[in-house]
C-alpha cells in the first residue's frame, strides 16, 4: 500500500529487512517528524517494515530490494537489486527529497545508492561496532556517517562520521512494576534471556538446563521467539522459576531485569546499556554475520560492561563471574547508554538537508 504524500520537500528515510535495521530509523524518523519535517519511509517488500509500517500514521512506500553476499550478488538476488534500483529513481524523481537517511542493510541499499549517484544528500546509520558490505559501499559517497559506537573508520571517512548511538525506545518502568506486569516475583532478581525479537535456538536449547542450579536465588524470563514458544513452553513452561516467552515488550522486560543473557546484536545492546543491565554475551557464529555481533561483544567487553562467552564448557564459570561483577559493569554500562540517539540522528540528517 501506497501511502506517500505528494507534496514535496520532504526527508526520505530507508532502511529494514529486520528489526535491527528498520527501528533505528524509524525512531529517526519519528524525531524529524517531531521537529517539524516531513518525512516518509521507504522500506523492502517482504522486510519487517512491510508488516509494521501499515500499523502506523507514517507515510510510506515499498520497493524491491535483493539481500547482498559479502562478495557478490547472490544469482536469486539480482533481479530484486536491479528492480529496487529502478523504484528508488522513480522515486526519487517525483518526490524530490531534501535528503536520505538509511540505515543500510540491504533495505537500505537501493534507494540510498540511487539518492547518491542522483545528488541527494546522504546519511548512513550503522548499527554494528564494524561496517558491514552496504555501509562500506554507501560510505565513499555519503556526506554524514552516524555511528552507533566509535568504529575505526579510514582517513577519508573519519571527519564525515560521528557517533550519536543506537536509537532505542527511551521508556522505563519501576523495576518491581515492570516484573508484576510480566507476572513475576517483584522481589526476585530476573535473569532476561533474550536470543533478539527472533529467539535463538541454540539459547533455547542450551540454557534451561544450565540455569537450573541458579533457581535457586534467580528467576528466568526466557524471550524464545515466538516459533518456538509452542515446544519450549511444553518442555519447561512449568519449571518453577523459569518463565518462557514468545515475545516480550522490551522496554518492560528489559526494566524488570537484573542481569541478561543475551545474543549480541547492536539493538539488544544498546538496550542494555540505556537500561543498566550487566550481560553475558553469546554472539552468533563469524559466519553467520561476518563478525558483527563478535565485534559488538568485544566492544562492550573491553569497557568492563559486559562478559563474553566463548565456550558453552565454561558457562557456569562466565555467568558466575557476570554475578560477581555486575555492580562494576552496570556502573560501566552508564556512560554507554544511548539516551538522546534518535534527536542526535535527526540532527546529522538536517546538516545536510538541501
Amino acid at each position: 500500500m501506497n501511502r506517500l504524500p505528494a507534496t514535496a520537500p520532504l526527508i526520505l528515510v530507508t532502511g529494514g529487512g529486520t528489526g535491527g535495521h528498520f527501528y533505528p530509523g524509524l525512531a529517526a524518523a519519528q524525531a524529524l517528524r517531531a521537529m517539524g519535517h516531513e518525512v516518509a519511509y521507504v522500506g523492502a517488500e517482504g522486510g519487517l517494515e512491510a508488516r509494521l509500517l501499515p500499523q502506523g500514521d507514517l507515510p510510506y512506500h515499498l520497493i524491491p530490494a535483493g539481500k547482498l553476499s559479502r562478495d557478490l550478488l547472490r544469482p536469486a538476488e539480482g533481479g530484486k537489486v536491479v528492480r529496487g534500483l529502478m523504484a528508488a529513481r522513480g522515486l526519487l524523481r517525483r518526490l524530490r527529497p531534501r535528503a536520505v537517511l538509511s540505515t543500510v542493510g540491504y533495505a537500505g541499499f537501493p534507494l540510498a545508492f540511487a539518492a547518491e549517484w542522483a545528488g541527494v544528500p546522504v546519511v548512513i546509520h550503522e548499527q554494528n561496532a564494524r561496517l558491514g558490505l552496504a555501509a562500506r559501499w554507501l560510505a565513499a559517497r555519503a556526506q554524514r556517517i552516524g555511528l552507533s559506537v566509535p568504529v575505526a573508520l579510514n582517513p577519508q571517512l573519519s571527519p564525515r562520521s560521528r557517533v550519536v548511538g543506537y536509537p532505542v525506545r527511551e521508556v522505563r518502568h519501576p523495576k518491581a512494576e515492570a516484573k508484576q506486569a510480566l507476572g513475576l516475583d517483584p522481589a526476585r532478581p530476573l535473569l532476561l534471556v533474550m536470543g533478539g525479537s527472533q529467539g535463538s535456538l541454540e539459547l533455547n536449547r542450551e540454557l534451561p538446563q544450565r540455569l537450573e542450579p541458579f533457581l535457586g536465588e534467580y528467576q528466568v524470563l526466557h524471550q524464545c521467539g515466538v516459533r518456538w514458544e509452542a515446544q519450549m513452553q511444553a518442555e519447561h513452561g512449568k519449571t518453577p522459576g523459569y518463565a518462557v516467552r514468545g515475545f516480550v515488550d522490551g522496554p518492560l522486560a528489559w526494566s524488570a531485569a537484573d542481569l541478561a543473557i543475551t545474543r549480541a546484536g547492536a539493538g539488544t545492546l544498546a538496550e542494555a546499556a540505556f537500561h543498566g543491565v550487566p550481560g553475558l554475551l553469546v554472539p552468533l557464529p563469524r559466519d553467520l554475520d561476518g563478525g558483527a555481533q563478535w565485534a559488538n561483544a568485544g566492544f562492550y567487553a573491553e569497557r568492563g560492561a559486559s562478559v563474553i562467552l566463548d565456550g558453552w564448557e565454561r558457562f557456569q564459570a562466565k555467568l558466575e563471574q557476570l554475578i560477581t561483577q555486575a555492580p562494576a559493569m552496570k556502573n560501566a554500562l552508564a556512560p554507554l547508554s544511548p539516551a538522546g540517539a534518535a534527536r542526535r540522528l535527526a540532527e546529522l540528517v538536517l546538516e545536510v538537508a538541501r
